[in-house]
């Protein structure tokens, strides 16, 4: 039986008449934030931030299967208002900040990948130190009662696998694809993780129903 927080998330899993307005200006945002990039020619920034994007919604596509399979949770939930629920753990609002926070953590990496700080590579040390603070952010919203979590191994008493599995991964393919030397590489990497990405929603949403 789906828990409860599932089942306040699935009552209005994709429903468009909570879309409200101010998604609009949230868009503009974000359309702005790339426009800026691209008129300084930042490819850098632009490709880490869409394969930040681009691996947020591969999680969001794993959690999804998870509620799925089990039949009563995903990992994380988010049962909470918003203008638009598009996963069971992902609403809109969620997505645009997934979609400039790669570039917004990229603009903190030292121009020299090389450099090290505190003995540690400088791109492991902001991937690992970033992780920790969006686990610390996402504990906030749990107890708030907007993003929940239903597992006993998935909360903020036990953050290791938020942090590696959450968000860890997100930031060293975005890092790795900002230090790509070609953009012919970049364009190929973000590529095909936004592939995989759609190709999946395809099947598992559209197909087969499960998400």
């Amino acid at each position: 039986m789906p828990a409860q927080s599932a089942q306040e998330a699935l009552s209005h899993l994709r429903d468009g008449a909570l879309f409200n307005w101010y998604v609009i200006p949230l868009f503009a945002f974000v359309v702005y934030v790339y426009a800026v990039e691209v008129e300084r020619k930042n490819w850098n920034l632009i490709f880490a931030g869409l394969a930040f994007w681009g691996m947020d919604w591969f999680n969001e596509i794993w959690n999804s299967l998870v509620f799925h399979f089990t039949g009563f949770a995903p990992v994380w939930g988010a049962p909470g208002a918003t203008a638009f629920l598009i996963l069971i753990g992902l609403n809109i609002e969620i997505s645009f900040m997934f979609a400039i926070a790669g570039i917004a953590f990229g603009k903190m990496l030292p121009t020299d990948k090389h450099l090290k700080i505190l003995k540690i590579p400088n791109r492991l040390f902001f991937a690992v130190v970033n992780s920790i603070f969006c686990v610390f952010v996402e504990i906030l919203l749990n107890a708030a009662g907007v993003l929940t979590w239903e597992y006993s191994w998935w909360n903020a008493g036990a953050p290791w696998l938020i942090i590696i599995f959450g968000y860890l991964h997100f930031f060293l393919i975005s890092y790795w694809v900002h230090d790509m030397k070609e953009i012919k590489h970049k364009v190929l990497t973000v590529s095909i993780i936004f592939s995989v990405d759609i190709l999946a929603l395809l099947v598992f949403g559209v197909v087969l129903g499960w998400i």
